[in-house]
């Protein structure tokens, strides 16, 4: 369901004033604000291991909270002018006519990493307890209030398509972090009172928290960390402008198969069991579901469904819909890629292995950044097909490495 929302976005804003410059500006905006967030985003995988019983939900909370307010404050120190302007244009390169809009919507978008945070941990508390409903009905709630929110900005207000998209999704992820505390409530007062897995022995202090966090923001770091350096690639290719403005309307439509691979981490660390007596059922249905994903996308991405899909219903010129078709191409066995990485984390993290997941990330992270230099220094290519074409060799190279720590954990009892 999360999936929906770029694809929405995106088809809004390239049917407003300037959409070229509106969807390179909201691309690059979310992936600063994704690159903020990513240290909480792996507290859902957190809440779902380490929370099970009255202190070790205070103990989670309280290094959920000291980890919001660290962010949000990067988050203020980002959108300050003279910080935000020398990352934009002088790093980057971004045209003033994109970085403009692009600080103004990083600027909507500061309760973004402190909803994500509240939103993950109460989540993984939902899945630890068996509530997996609740979390998609705050999905139900997010992807609402971005269409409601979206929809009255589009018909209502003459506010541009970057500002629009970032205005949405600030909007939706505080309704969903405050839907996922409310229905997480209940649980919350039986951990509270001790009538929720009193019988567990298990105390969790800050140094467990952190050695087993740390890996797993690192993780989320490199992952997430890599969209800026992409967007400075991009940026001195050919086609700069038009490939930065085609990426999140790829990017995003992609997201809608690789989607439901992403959740499979979090089954895994639910299911696998303390002796790997879910491992045959969940291999079986990975091998399907990576099957389904990526043969849907390559029907699509290979025919003319492509090309009714970018100009119908993203809205974009046949210009650029005739750049965005190569790269849907090269990304088209990505989310086969992520159900298997998920596989292969979620194994890890049910371990509490969590280091080389680190080291598969930062492997994809440096794989990224190479082909990227190459692509584009010694092959003049255009930037987006360069950064899909990194994105799977990046993916590859990460899965080749976790392979061997995954069978070796799976071995061990």
């Amino acid at each position: 369901m999360m999936s929906v929302e770029g694809p929405f976005l995106s088809a809004l804003i390239a049917r407003l004033p300037d959409p070229k410059f509106n969807l390179a500006a909201y691309g690059v905006a979310f992936s600063f604000a994704l690159v903020i967030e990513a240290p909480v985003i792996m507290m859902l995988s957190a809440a779902t291991t380490l929370v099970r019983n009255t202190q070790s939900y205070y103990a989670l909370r309280k290094f959920n909270i000291i980890m919001i307010i660290i962010l949000t404050i990067m988050m203020l120190l980002l959108v300050f002018p003279p910080v935000f302007y020398f990352i934009a244009e002088d790093l980057i390169g971004l045209p003033k006519e994109v970085s403009r809009l692009t600080h103004l919507a990083i600027i909507i978008m500061i309760p973004w990493p402190g909803a994500i945070g509240i939103r993950r941990f109460y989540q993984g508390i939902l899945i630890r307890n068996d509530m997996t409903r609740r979390v998609a009905y705050g999905t139900v709630i997010r992807i609402t209030t971005i269409v409601i929110t979206a929809t009255l900005l589009f018909r209502f207000t003459k506010m541009p398509g970057a500002l629009l998209g970032a205005a949405a999704l600030s909007t939706a992820v505080i309704f969903e972090a405050l839907a996922s505390r409310i229905m997480a409530k209940k649980i919350i007062i039986k951990i509270k009172s001790g009538s929720a897995n009193n019988n567990i022995k298990y105390n969790l202090d800050s140094k467990s928290i952190t050695s087993f966090y740390f890996p797993l923001a690192v993780t989320s770091l490199l992952t997430l960390g890599v969209q800026p350096f992409v967007t400075f690639f991009i940026g001195q290719s050919r086609l700069a402008i038009e490939s930065l403005a085609v990426m999140p309307v790829v990017t995003s439509f992609v997201f809608i198969f690789r989607g439901l691979g992403l959740s499979f981490q979090e089954v895994v660390v639910a299911l696998l069991g303390e002796q790997k007596e879910g491992y045959q059922q969940l291999k079986i249905f990975a091998v399907r579901l990576a099957f389904i994903l990526a043969g849907m996308l390559v029907v699509i991405a290979f025919t003319p469904l492509a090309d009714f899909w970018f100009k119908s219903v993203s809205g974009l010129t046949d210009y650029l819909a005739v750049i965005a078709s190569e790269p849907l191409m090269i990304m088209s066995l990505f989310p086969a890629l992520t159900v298997l990485i998920c596989f292969q984390r979620g194994t890890l993290v049910s371990v509490k292995n969590t280091k080389p997941i680190t080291y598969g990330t930062a492997i994809e992270f440096i794989t990224i950044i190479v082909v990227l230099f190459i692509a584009i220094k010694y092959f003049d290519a255009i930037g987006a097909v360069a950064a899909t074409v990194s994105f799977v060799l990046g993916r590859i190279a990460a899965n080749l490495y976790l392979m061997p720590p995954t069978i070796s954990s799976l071995r061990n009892d």
